[in-house]
């Protein structure tokens, strides 16, 4: 949350420690442009698992959408007759259940050794490996490498750790697919950042999808809601996720009296946070939580309490979705 704020901040203050931080973007920036080029070189090894793999990843820290779409694409993989595996890091435990959740008929393997995990996952059946939070994860030679960026998340601001950018926009160019999300963006927003991606990388197809709040289920019992529930209604808003300020404004959105209540991202929740929300939910009419939260909190919510509701994403492409089904198909030559 710090980092963000200073990322964001325009005060001279942040301007200042921004400006002492460059020394330290400008050694993190080299040290990533020289491991490209040792992979490139075959100086350090890129394994290849037998098995069509697709890389998702996006080139900021967090926010951009690459787990839902990660989701999508194993789904569709799936309704094509394959046995998809979702392989990841599993850093706080959530991404990986929210996989489960979506994808039912997906081997999820959490890993931080990516390799070992993609070979676990073909010992156990599957036949094509969709990489969560893959784009820079050179270690795993793949079929198609998929870039995501939020509509949010422009203009680039400096890489790590002066902004929020894990690599400068250049690395686009290695991008099979380039997919914009927007979650509070408009479409003109959007195909604003389609064209500054676009003179970037020419030849790589671009699209975009919406990633909108679907509905709301109750945390406990699993009852669902239409997005109309929220409206004119005094909700708090609590989200341990990289942006929660877009959380925030997909709500208020809806119509609803939006408090946010923001944690760091993959925050685990302890008692004394779970007793906060419990106390606080007493004071508006819901508690509204992602669904990587709900993973954490569910096992520990008070019975007796009013419930939280959770905020389900849906995912709708507003441009190029017949690319990207045939970008996947060709996979299905592969193997």
């Amino acid at each position: 949350m710090l980092a963000t704020a200073l990322w964001q901040s325009r005060s001279p203050a942040a301007r200042f420690a921004r400006g002492l931080l460059w020394p330290a973007a400008a050694l993190y920036r080299a040290g990533m442009a020289g491991r490209r080029a040792a992979y490139g070189l075959g100086v350090l090894r890129r394994h290849r698992m037998g098995v069509p793999v697709v890389a998702v990843g996006g080139l900021s820290v967090g926010g951009a959408g690459k787990t839902p779409l990660a989701s999508w694409i194993a789904q569709y993989l799936a309704s094509r007759g394959w046995r998809p595996a979702i392989v990841l890091r599993g850093f706080g435990g959530d991404e990986g259940e929210v996989h489960r959740r979506h994808v039912p008929q997906a081997i999820v393997v959490e890993d931080p050794n990516r390799p070992r995990a993609g070979r676990a996952a073909v010992r156990d059946g599957a036949n094509v490996l969709v990489l969560d939070d893959g784009y820079q994860r050179l270690d795993l030679a793949r079929d198609l490498n998929v870039a995501v960026m939020a509509a949010e998340s422009v203009p680039f601001t400096g890489v790590l750790p002066v902004g929020p950018w894990r690599e400068p926009w250049t690395a686009l160019r290695r991008a099979d697919l380039v997919v914009i999300t927007r979650k509070s963006a408009t479409i003109g927003e959007a195909l604003t950042v389609v064209g500054a991606v676009r003179r970037l990388q020419p030849r790589a197809p671009i699209a975009v999808v919406r990633l909108r709040i679907a509905g709301f289920r109750d945390l406990c019992s699993g009852n669902r809601f239409p997005v109309a529930a929220v409206a004119g209604k005094r909700v708090l808003a609590t989200a341990g996720i990289a942006d929660p300020w877009t959380f925030a404004a997909q709500l208020r959105a809806l119509g609803g009296a939006i408090r946010l209540l923001p944690w760091p991202d993959h925050h685990p929740y302890r008692s004394a946070d779970v007793a906060r929300l419990g106390a606080l939910a007493h004071a508006v009419d819901y508690v509204v939580l992602t669904e990587k939260d709900a993973v954490k909190l569910a096992p520990h919510w008070p019975h007796g309490g009013p419930a939280p509701l959770v905020a389900e994403l849906g995912l709708s492409w507003d441009v190029g979705l017949g690319t990207v089904e045939d970008l996947l198909s060709r996979l299905m030559t592969l193997s």
